[in-house]
């Protein structure tokens, strides 16, 4: 049985496993009474800018804790999971942190999203020796003293910028790019890298205008941007704020390229503007591994055959998690950080592609290699993933068309 309140007001959610009461009862009196639950935490934005994909990523959060508590939980204990919503809000994720950890008592909290969020959350986290796990991209969030508490499965703003220029330039042959974006940690880092990167192609950056994302109007940004010349414009911001600076764009009489993250510009964007004003529009986003049994698992529950890249990663996030326990034989933030690349980057270990394989594997005394449904999860010594594929797809008649995976 699966015990869940709704998810309103705080947003809490408690998860225990179908045929829990009985498998404790089944096990030895000594055991049960050893520290009862492994408590891990959720933190998701399940409103605010972020609120598109947080309910989906708090239910694949879900399902993996679902199954670990299926099959025998962690270390003989069943696993509680506590969520909570960030509202998108960094002041708000810092009160649900401090919830999830001086009051739920949880030793990881998984599935931070917007880097200005992770960047408030992370010191309550390292601070309390409690492990996080993160879908933000911006370079400024593993350059925190985290003490190697943090890993993130999003590709940083390098890596993302990286492929986002020979797009842009080798695939797209364009010339002249100005950013128009959102004030947010990833702000400036983008734009350096674009900077450097874009020459690469016979392309240059010929400006960036950082906004106010709460303004209702950013026609004036666009005005100065067109004074620019620019043949593409990378709309560099979440999605409430570049559906208005899409419409300012139209109306402006821009006819040319656009570009943005596909966090920015997803299937619910397009299905508020008409079909002509989102006509052309480029994305990009981080590629989950659809051919791994992790995506499938997942895409059955979820009942979709299309997840976002965040719901894959905190997929992963409560493997990861999970499997470095058992591997540590310890429910702590220290046993985490010291276990997590033991079970997901070690090349002579069985491959396993997600939380059951890989606990029946630890169970049996082998080595394990982790990759799940958002792919390999290899972390560089600060916490970056080291690389990921991307899809890059451009919208036509309110519909995405994917243009090529790598």
């Amino acid at each position: 049985m699966i015990q869940k309140t709704s998810l309103t007001a705080t947003r809490r959610t408690v998860i225990k496993a179908a045929g829990a009461a009985a498998f404790v009862a089944a096990m030895p009196s000594v055991l049960r009474a050893q520290d009862g639950p492994i408590h891990l935490g959720a933190l998701n934005p399940l409103t605010g800018a972020g609120g598109s994909y947080g309910p989906s990523m708090r239910k694949a959060i879900e399902h993996g804790v679902a199954l670990i508590n299926a099959n025998g939980g962690l270390l003989g204990r069943q696993v509680e999971l506590s969520g909570e919503d960030t509202q998108t809000n960094p002041d708000a994720a810092v009160r649900a942190a401090r919830k999830l950890i001086d009051a739920d008592k949880v030793v990881a909290v998984m599935g931070t999203w917007a880097s200005s969020v992770t960047t408030a959350v992370a010191p309550v986290c390292w601070e309390s020796k409690v492990f996080l796990t993160c879908v933000s991209g911006s370079d400024t969030i593993t350059l925190l003293p985290h003490h190697g508490y943090l890993v993130r499965t999003q590709p940083n703003s390098t890596l993302q910028m990286e492929k986002l220029a020979e797009f842009l330039g080798k695939d797209l042959g364009a010339k002249r790019v100005f950013i128009l974006g959102a004030q947010t940690p990833f702000a400036k880092p983008n734009e350096e890298r674009l900077t450097a990167d874009l020459p690469k192609y016979g392309s240059e950056l010929v400006g960036a205008l950082v906004y106010d994302k709460d303004k209702t109007s950013f026609r004036s940004e666009v005005d100065i941007a067109l004074k620019a010349e620019p043949d593409m414009i990378y709309m560099n911001g979440y999605a409430p704020d570049v559906t208005v600076v899409i419409k300012d764009l139209f109306k402006s009489g821009y006819d040319k390229g656009r570009v943005a993250q596909a966090y920015a510009m997803n299937q619910k964007v397009l299905d508020n503007l008409p079909a002509e004003v989102a006509n052309g529009i480029y994305t990009i986003a981080p590629s989950p591994a659809v051919g791994s049994s992790a995506y499938k698992d997942l895409s059955d529950f979820l009942g979709t055959a299309d997840i976002d890249p965040y719901s894959c990663q905190t997929n992963d996030h409560i493997a990861l998690v999970a499997l470095a326990i058992e591997k540590a034989g310890e429910a702590s933030g220290d046993a985490i950080r010291e276990n997590i690349r033991a079970i997901s980057q070690n090349a002579a270990g069985e491959k396993v592609e997600n939380v059951v394989e890989g606990l029946k594997a630890l169970r049996a005394g082998k080595e394990i290699n982790y990759s799940g449904a958002s792919g390999p999860c290899d972390f560089t010594d600060i916490g970056d993933i080291l690389d990921t594929n991307f899809r890059y797809e451009i919208v036509e008649a309110g519909k995405f068309k994917t243009l090529r995976v790598g």
